[in-house]
C-alpha cells in the first residue's frame, strides 16, 4: 500500500501553490493557517482552508470542503461533498446533510440539520427545527 505525503501542494487555477497538511484523524488536507481540533476528523478527500477553526468531536466527510475562515464547533457532522462557503458559521452539535451547498457568510445555529442537497442563499441564518424554503441541488 502507498504510504500518502504527509505535506501536499495544490496549483490553482490562478497559478498560486496552496499547501497542506494531513490531518492524523482521517488524513484529509488542511492548510497550515487552519486550526482543526486534535480530536476531529477530516477524511482524506476533504479540504479546510486557511482561516478555518474546526471543533472537537467533529467530522468532516469525504469530498467535503471547508471554506475560508469558516468556524465548525464541537461535534458536527458535515456530510459527504459538502461546501461550507467562505465565513460561514456552523453551531455545536449540527448536521449537514451530504451534499449541500452553504453559501457564504451562512450561520447555523447549533443543533441545527440541514438537510442532504439543500443550496443555502449567502448570508441565510439557519435555525433549529424551522422548515427550509431553500432548493434542493439538481
Amino acid at each position: 500500500m502507498a504510504r500518502l505525503a504527509s505535506k501536499v501542494e495544490v496549483e490553482g487555477d490562478d497559478g498560486a501553490v496552496v499547501r497542506y497538511v494531513r490531518h492524523r484523524n482521517g488524513g484529509g488536507l488542511v492548510s497550515p493557517q487552519a486550526v482543526v481540533h486534535p480530536d476531529a476528523t477530516v477524511a482524506l478527500t476533504a479540504y479546510v482552508e486557511a482561516g478555518a477553526h474546526v471543533g472537537p468531536r467533529t467530522t468532516i466527510g469525504a469530498g467535503s470542503w471547508v471554506d475560508r475562515d469558516v468556524v465548525v464547533g464541537a461535534d458536527v457532522v458535515v456530510g459527504r461533498n459538502v461546501h461550507l462557503g467562505k465565513g460561514t458559521r456552523v453551531g455545536d452539535r449540527s448536521q449537514v446533510g451530504g451534499g449541500a451547498r452553504v453559501g457564504t457568510d451562512v450561520e447555523i445555529e447549533p443543533r441545527t440539520r440541514v438537510d442532504a442537497d439543500l443550496v443555502v442563499a449567502d448570508g441565510s441564518v439557519l435555525r433549529r427545527g424551522r422548515r427550509s424554503r431553500y432548493d434542493v441541488a439538481a
